[in-house]
């Protein structure tokens, strides 16, 4: 059965074993296996709930959790109906639009995860960050740069501490290499824009006053508290309210693309859709009086 088809079966059956008013109805034949007031849940209506490669124990398991659900579902089904007085021509327009959104939904994804083209290229990444270049405007401060937390008893600390202040005059494989043996935390590539607040959580530098202030004067700081020295190198910097750097934005940006494409899928399956019905003349539209 195919992925749609095992949906709306869920969904018929679920409508089934659940009704909403009135009795199912009992046959000679049919075997009970739970009851609440007059609606029964029938042996034959857990045919196929359970799949074929679970041991006996866990089938055992699988069915009673799903009787136990049924009578819960049942009982408060049966409260709901007994405290308030339900329209029954709405409740089930609405019972049809939730069938029609899952199934819809379903055939949808099935559809669009086919068919979906997920490349986005450059020139394209490009072309939007240009024309909604407004919309990409910064909530936060944003650094390049190296970051490290190290211990204060670590072995040479002169020395990464040149080299965090000379770079890019230094060697960054060597920086790393120390960072990974003696750092509790690091930051160390070089060409990712990273939010300033995220870098300096948790670090004396979280409580400078004037952030912009501090980013436009200083390029390298150290400083400590009773445990830890802390490193930051900044090599570029923007402020909260200028437009992002593409680089910043470049992830949202492909989302963004892939998620209108999904839309415009969506919007010409409906379209293809209701064309070919309309040329095999399957629905038609009466005049209201």
């Amino acid at each position: 059965m195919s992925r749609i088809g095992l949906i709306i079966l869920i969904i018929f059956q679920s409508c089934d074993l659940i009704p909403l008013n009135g009795v199912k109805e009992s046959t000679d034949t049919a075997i009970p296996v739970a009851r609440v007031r007059d609606t029964f849940l029938y042996k034959d209506d857990l045919n196929g709930m359970v799949p074929d490669d679970v041991s006996s124990e866990d089938s055992i398991q699988i069915t009673n959790q799903y009787i136990d659900d049924w009578i819960k579902k049942q009982l408060m089904i049966d409260r709901a109906s007994a405290s308030m007085e339900l329209n029954e021509a709405d409740l089930e327009r609405r019972i049809l639009d939730y069938r029609y959104a899952l199934i819809v939904h379903e055939y949808e994804k099935l559809l669009i995860n086919q068919d979906l083209n997920r490349e986005v290229t450059d020139e394209e990444i490009s072309q939007y960050y240009e024309e909604k270049r407004d919309n990409f405007i910064l909530r936060q401060n944003i650094i390049k740069g190296l970051f490290a937390k190290l211990p204060k008893e670590v072995p040479r600390i002169t020395n990464i501490r040149n080299q965090f202040r000379s770079y890019p005059n230094s060697d960054i494989e060597e920086m790393r290499s120390y960072c990974y043996q003696f750092a509790s935390l690091t930051h160390l590539e070089d060409s990712l824009w990273v939010n300033f607040n995220e870098v300096i959580k948790n670090t004396p530098l979280a409580s400078v006053p004037n952030k912009v202030q501090f980013l436009r004067n200083n390029n390298f700081i150290e400083t400590s508290d009773d445990e830890f020295v802390y490193l930051l190198r900044i090599l570029d910097f923007k402020i909260s309210e200028q437009n992002s750097p593409l680089e910043y934005v470049r992830d949202d940006i492909v989302n963004i693309i892939i998620n209108k494409r999904k839309i415009d899928l969506t919007r010409q399956l409906e379209d293809q859709t209701i064309q070919a019905a309309l040329k095999r003349k399957d629905f038609e539209k009466y005049e209201i009086n």
